[in-house]
Formats: C-alpha cells, structure tokens, sequence
C-alpha cells in the first residue's frame, strides 16, 4: 500500500470553511496533508489517524513578512504548511486546543479576512466583468456575422458564468457580515 495519496479536489473561494473540513477529516482517515499544488491536486502522506484541526488565512503580503507571519501563528501552536495563491495553511492537534479556537479570534477578524479575499481575488474578477465582459456584450450584440454569433454566445457564457462566481461569494459573506454583526 502507498504512503502516498493524491487526490483532485476544488474549491471556490468562499469555501475554506469546507476545505479545512476536508483537510480534518483526512487527517481523521490516517491521511496528513502535504502539500497543495496545480489545480487542486491535494497531497496526503499515510499518518496514525488523528483529530488535527485546519485552518487557512488569506493574506498575500504575509509573503513580505514571512517570518513573523509564520512566528505569530507559531506562538499560539499552529503549524504552518504551506502558501497556495494567497491563502496560508496551519493545522493544530485538536487536543492542544482550548474550546473552539481558531486562527481568527473575532468575527471582525475573520470578516477582514474575507474582505482581503475580496481585494486579491474578486476585485481583478470584477474589474474584468466590468471592462471586458459587459463591452463585448453591448458591442456583439450589433454583430450579425457567423462569427460575430458565435463570440456573442462565448461572451454569454462568461457573463453567465462570471455572475455565478460573484453570487458564490456574496452569500456566504453577506450570511457572514449578518451573523458576526448580530451578536
């Protein structure tokens, strides 16, 4: 049997909360993380099964700052594994931990953390959708050629499909911004 796994797993950006579960829960299985790397191919060494608690951090200028990124996580136990586009992975036994502990000790926090999501990764997204997508859109519309027809569709699809990334990340931060502002 291989003391090697590698598994194809996605996950979109408001996810980390089911990419954390996921880590866990192959730790759970006798399966630790390794490393991430390409699209999605998650690698696991066989380990004794254990409960290990995941936790991952969006902070793209913790690069500049490495060392004491990593220190300050390090104080309060967390292991740090690796950087993958923008978001840095720690893990803690779940018996070294008190209560519910996170690497966020406050829903303002956490919130920071998502609204830092929003800058690096939805804010290129938008500008995009904004400049190059709706553009197109008004422009092709006024196309009556075969392949100005086919482009048209391509630009639908984006449109389309743009607006789906947009909607999977509102939710959950909106549902997020409600639940941290309530209590």
């Amino acid at each position: 049997m291989s003391e090697y796994k590698t598994e194809i797993k996605f996950f979109t950006v408001p996810q980390w909360r089911e990419e954390e579960e996921y880590l866990r829960d192959q730790h759970k299985n006798g399966w630790e993380f390794v490393s991430l790397s390409g699209l999605g191919l998650y690698r696991f060494k066989r380990c004794q099964p254990r409960d290990v608690v995941y936790q991952l951090d969006y902070n793209p200028d913790s690069v500049n700052k490495k060392g004491e990124y990593i220190q300050l996580f390090g104080d309060c136990g967390w292991e740090y594994l690796q950087n993958y586009a923008g978001y840095s992975y720690f893990r803690k036994p779940a018996d070294k931990m008190s209560g519910e502990e996170e690497i966020f000790c406050d829903d303002e926090s956490r919130l920071d953390m998502m609204k830092r999501v929003f800058r690096g990764r939805m804010l290129p997204l938008v500008v995009l959708f904004f400049t190059i997508i709706i553009p197109q859109l008004m422009n092709l519309s006024f196309n009556s050629s075969a392949f100005g027809r086919g482009l048209l569709i391509f630009f639908e699809v984006m449109f389309v499909v743009y607006l789906i990334i947009f909607i999977a990340f509102a939710v959950p931060y909106y549902r997020y911004y409600n639940n941290a502002k309530r209590k």
